[in-house]
């Protein structure tokens, strides 16, 4: 049987900690070990009992949250669970696991906790676990850092070393990340490679259409020049789209 994993919940709006501590309840193999109002008041749960996760709102009282990784955290996780996602970017710079926005849903913490459990684990290295379409992902074009939702993006081309993110707001980010380490992040079941330098988000998908050389022209929605997919490939995206 796996051992419990155990929480810190800080957060200087008391109503809040009782909600997260409800919707924790949820999950039998979370127990909450301490709260916090504040900085300080945090340091010393962490002190005492070195929890494995913290569940950290940005916004305090007297502070940011943000201050409490000054302390020594060994290895407890950081959860930021905020009702601005303003500060999103950052969070995921200092290496937070996860990033929740109030009021927070039962089906997105449960994913947090999924993600806890894999990571203290070791079963998915940090920055190497699977995404989901509700996820945002940092992404850095030249001396610019993005958060990405990854919904948003409709189809990604490589180009050498480089990877091309096509967005549904019109917008092409050019970043440093090879096409198959996108495709070892992403959804397999939304994210699919129809030619060895495209891999599209099926979310996106308007229609398919055979040409006469045995290829496929596949439309994505807001992308006015259609994809070329193979029939390999095709065969699998038919299967997704069923």
């Amino acid at each position: 049987m796996e051992r419990r994993l155990s929480a810190l919940l800080v957060d200087d709006e008391r109503l809040a900690r009782v909600e997260l501590r409800r919707l924790l309840a949820a999950h039998p193999d979370v127990e909450v070990v301490g709260e916090a109002e504040d900085v300080s008041g945090a340091t010393r749960v962490l002190r005492a009992r070195r929890p494995d996760v913290v569940f950290l709102d940005i916004h305090l009282a007297e502070a940011s949250g943000f201050e409490l990784l000054d302390e020594e955290l060994g290895e407890t996780a950081v959860v930021f669970v905020t009702a601005l996602d303003a500060h999103a970017v950052r969070a995921f710079e200092v290496n937070a696991l996860d990033y929740l926005l109030k009021p927070v849903s039962p089906a997105r913490l449960a994913r947090t906790v999924e993600r806890l459990r894999s990571s203290l684990s070791g079963q998915l290295p940090s920055g190497e676990r699977r995404l989901t379409l509700e996820d945002r992902v940092l992404v850095q074009e030249g001396a610019r850092t993005e958060l990405v939702r990854v919904s948003d993006v409709r189809c990604i081309l490589a180009e050498d070393d480089y990877s091309r993110l096509v967005l549904t707001d019109g917008r092409e980010l050019l970043v440093h990340e090879s096409l198959k380490r996108w495709e070892s992040r992403l959804p397999p079941r939304h994210f699919v490679r129809v030619h060895r330098s495209t891999v599209v988000n099926l979310e996106h998908v308007e229609r398919m259409e055979r040409e006469e050389n045995d290829t496929f022209r596949l439309h994505l929605r807001g992308l006015a020049v259609p994809l070329t997919m193979s029939r390999r490939y095709a065969v699998r995206v038919k299967e997704l789209l069923a």
